[in-house]
């Protein structure tokens, strides 16, 4: 045998690469993260459903009426957020990456004005009367709006946890 194939049979040959699965972690956890809030909100919009059907007055007489005209407002914002968004991840597929800053900055800043709006309408709600507290109307329309938002702050919240345990010794340790 040459020095050459002795060398050739002493080289560690890489195993192939491994097919790619058919459905990426990241796609599968956000499967797996609709799925359950899915699950979640129709089991609270069921409790609505039985709370307003079984009520003889919606919403009770003592209690405001929930703001229509600026919602439906708010409600079309929060929906044209979506355009940008949709946007960016076509420019992403472009390589067109100064496009996709643009179309995320338009994101962003819908998505604030629809938090600010909705903001300003929960506490002008408060301030006239409906909360949590005021029986199965406020209780039911609080707990439906606001859960999705509390689980997102939640798992977000972890998120930045978790992220700064890993930035903290990296930038101020290192």
């Amino acid at each position: 045998m040459t020095t050459e194939a002795v060398a050739m049979r002493r080289r560690v040959v890489p195993p192939p690469p491994a097919e790619a699965p058919p459905v990426s972690n990241t796609r599968l956890a956000m499967i797996v993260l609709i799925t359950g809030e899915s699950m979640l909100f129709a089991g609270l919009i069921g409790m609505y459903l039985v709370f307003r059907l079984s009520a003889r007055a919606w919403p009770p007489a003592d209690l405001p009426r929930l703001p229509l005209g600026l919602t439906t407002l708010n409600t079309v914002v929060l929906l044209a957020s979506a355009v940008p968004v949709a946007r960016a991840l076509g420019a992403i597929r472009r390589g067109e990456s100064g496009s996709v800053a643009r179309q995320v900055e338009l994101t962003a800043v819908l998505g604030a004005v629809f938090l600010a709006v909705q903001g300003a309408e929960w506490t002008r709600l408060v301030r006239h009367g409906l909360t949590l507290g005021s029986g199965t109307y406020g209780a039911s329309f609080y707990v439906l709006i606001g859960c999705h938002a509390l689980e997102m702050c939640a798992i977000y919240w972890y998120f930045v946890c978790g992220l700064w345990a890993v930035l903290f010794p990296l930038v101020y340790l290192y």
